[in-house]
């Protein structure tokens, strides 16, 4: 059987639909690089706030991979086609990987926080793109995902204050 192109019926245009696929893709990466070091934190966090760190960190990662599957199908839906590997991930990703063998856990927050902030500000783009692109349900799906991703930031912050 030869190949046949994914042709997802959509009352959109491919061209509109473009640079939200774009936009999703990129969101969708940096989901993925921000699912794994939440996960890498959670697994290495250490101090006396290991127990409340370690649980916030679990429902963070766990709540940013149950986004990635809406992601992708929000994509699917469009007549696009999304991420395919973890070498797709690392091109698209703009939120850089965290190798390092020991990190303080006030600058676990810190980071998982900016890298939250980061990604609101990449949602709040791309919702802008699908507005223009007249595609109403990922703008309203966007809604969703930003007011969690700034809630997570949120969390992150209030954990970390000192005073």
């Amino acid at each position: 059987m030869p190949n046949a192109d994914l042709k997802t019926p959509t009352d959109l245009s491919s061209n509109a639909t473009k640079s939200v696929k774009d936009a999703l893709n990129a969101i969708l990466a940096d989901s993925f690089a921000l699912y794994l070091k939440t996960k890498n934190f959670h697994w290495h966090v250490s101090g006396p706030h290991f127990r409340d760190y370690h649980l916030m960190l679990d429902e963070q990662a766990a709540q940013i991979f149950a986004s990635t599957d809406d992601i992708a199908e929000r994509v699917r839906k469009t007549g696009n086609t999304t991420l395919r590997s973890i070498g797709d991930i690392a091109r698209h990703q703009t939120i850089q990987d965290n190798d390092q063998d020991f990190v303080a856990p006030d600058d676990m927050l810190k980071e998982l926080r900016d890298d939250n902030l980061k990604l609101v500000e990449s949602l709040r783009e791309a919702k802008d793109l699908a507005d223009k692109a007249k595609d109403n349900a990922t703008s309203a799906m966007i809604d969703d995902w930003t007011d969690q991703a700034e809630r997570r930031a949120w969390f992150l912050f209030e954990a970390g204050r000192k005073a």
